[in-house]
């Protein structure tokens, strides 16, 4: 255990979903690592190689050197393009070289972890290409969320659903619903005054109020409003695919109910995604 306790709930929950991944993909026939995710241009091996190359970035090691073909459509700009070298460097790995890394690299990132001894609060270089530093505890928060996020990938890519209520879920949601105010009032451009309802149903269940206030600043909280200008009922899966940019609204508006201002509700829709 790290010697920081408020550090052990992320490491729990990205502990809880490697392994999850691990146990997807070890026995998986070499066809299946080529079936395609919802992750625009990854197969179901690109979303373990980028799992792998983050991890190893953690661990302090160099990034490989290689150059990105110029065909790949779903790299669009400089952050794409970062990502996806650790990607495209494994694209020509079988299955057994991709599952020995990815458990060699769980072993080193868990040992790694057992013995973190930096505050929370240390500030380290953030892991993506920014350039940017955040804190410690900020990180390993979004390392598990982003796991939990590749994990639900390849669930629903091998059609093997499951751990939507895992302890990275809700981590996940936690941390997706702080960013809901600023979907609704800045990104939606909702008025002052403005109130939006999200009713989540499934393994995950949450009932959550978004307010604009007069300076047309969000704020979110657990009550009831009554007669909100617009609201939404869906189920906690499709609510993860729409804040993580995996699906469009238009391809899941069977599974989302909305009352009230439907261009609100439109514009809202529209700006759910917050993942890069």
């Amino acid at each position: 255990m790290t010697v920081h306790p408020s550090l052990q709930p992320a490491i729990d929950a990205w502990t809880h979903s490697v392994e999850a991944v691990n146990e997807l993909v070890r026995p998986l026939a070499e066809s299946d690592w080529n079936r395609a995710t919802e992750c625009p241009g990854w197969s179901v091996r690109d979303v373990v190689s980028h799992v792998i190359g983050v991890e190893c970035e953690m661990l302090g090691e160099p990034r490989p050197i290689h150059t990105l073909p110029r065909d790949l459509r779903h790299v669009t700009d400089e952050f794409s393009r970062y990502i996806e070298v650790q990607v495209d460097v494994r694209r020509c790995h079988t299955a057994l070289e991709m599952t020995s890394e990815l458990e060699y690299t769980i072993i080193r990132r868990s040992r790694q972890l057992r013995n973190e001894s930096r505050s929370p609060q240390t500030m380290i270089r953030w892991p993506l290409g920014s350039g940017d530093e955040r804190t410690l505890e900020r990180t390993l928060h979004v390392r598990a969320f982003d796991v939990w996020a590749h994990e639900q990938d390849l669930r629903r890519a091998l059609g093997v659903p499951g751990n939507l209520d895992s302890p990275a879920a809700q981590l996940a949601r936690d941390m997706l619903l702080r960013a809901l105010p600023d979907v609704v009032a800045r990104k939606a451009g909702a008025r002052p005054g403005v109130t939006a309802a999200f009713d989540v149903h499934g393994p995950l269940e949450f009932l959550r109020t978004v307010r604009v206030g007069p300076q047309g600043k969000g704020t979110i909280d657990g009550s009831v409003s009554l007669g909100p200008t617009v609201s939404f009922s869906l189920d906690w899966e499709t609510y993860v695919r729409l804040a993580c940019g995996r699906v469009r609204p238009a391809a899941v508006a069977d599974r989302i109910g909305v009352e009230g201002d439907r261009r609100l509700a439109g514009a809202i829709l529209r700006e759910f995604a917050v993942t890069p």
